[in-house]
């Protein structure tokens, strides 16, 4: 492995432990506006997307999406308070890197308001230089127009940026956009799903501070 100038970083999942709180707000929706349930395997799949389409493609088409969407949202806030924490070590990390000189963001698929709230309930939101959440592109992951906007916000290079991430959105994302990238062992996914292979995986937060050139 080697050091980045550059750090673009997946939300929830690599950083955010959130997966049991996005599953419990799929089945507040879904019980809601489908009378029915889903797998925990099948809601997480779709965690990386933008959620209005995780919504569709769960409950199907003919509904109010954008009351389901609201509905969603405000459950999900509400429900954050005690159920929001980091995975192991990030916190520690991102100060390091920043202090380091490194430059972050954060790219997204999760609403900004949402994101907001998690950067506060965690207090994260200093260690950014810049969020890229759904708003601010047409195209979402695992289309690379999400990193390459992050990417040009911070000026970077893109032989010295890299995407760390969870799942298959952000692998394909960074690939796409011509940049190295980093899957976090504590994903729920498995490597071998990856429609393309990252450029290195890593077992621990630590791992980033301990990067050489090989």
């Amino acid at each position: 492995m080697k050091l980045y100038d550059t750090y673009l970083f997946d939300a929830d999942g690599t950083l955010f432990d959130t997966v049991d709180l996005i599953c419990r707000c799929f089945d507040y929706i879904l019980e809601k506006y489908g009378g029915r349930s889903l797998p925990k395997e099948r809601i997480m799949a779709g965690i990386g997307s933008p959620l209005v389409t995780q919504i569709v493609n769960h409950l199907g088409p003919g509904l109010d999406y954008d009351m389901i969407l609201d509905d969603y949202l405000q459950y999900q806030l509400q429900a954050m308070e005690g159920n929001v924490k980091l995975f192991p070590e990030v916190a520690a990390v991102l100060a390091a890197l920043k202090e380091s000189g490194r430059r972050l963001a954060v790219v997204t698929s999760r609403k900004r308001f949402s994101l907001d709230v998690l950067l506060q309930t965690t207090d994260t939101s200093r260690y950014f230089d810049v969020l890229v959440t759904p708003e601010d592109t047409c195209r979402h992951k695992p289309d690379p127009e999400p990193a390459l906007k992050a990417m040009t916000l911070l000026g970077a290079d893109r032989d010295k940026t890299v995407f760390v991430g969870d799942a298959h959105f952000d692998i394909c994302s960074g690939a796409g956009a011509g940049i190295d990238t980093i899957f976090v062992g504590w994903s729920h996914f498995s490597p071998s799903s990856l429609p393309v292979s990252p450029t290195w995986t890593i077992e621990s937060m630590q791992d980033l501070l301990t990067c050489r050139e090989s």
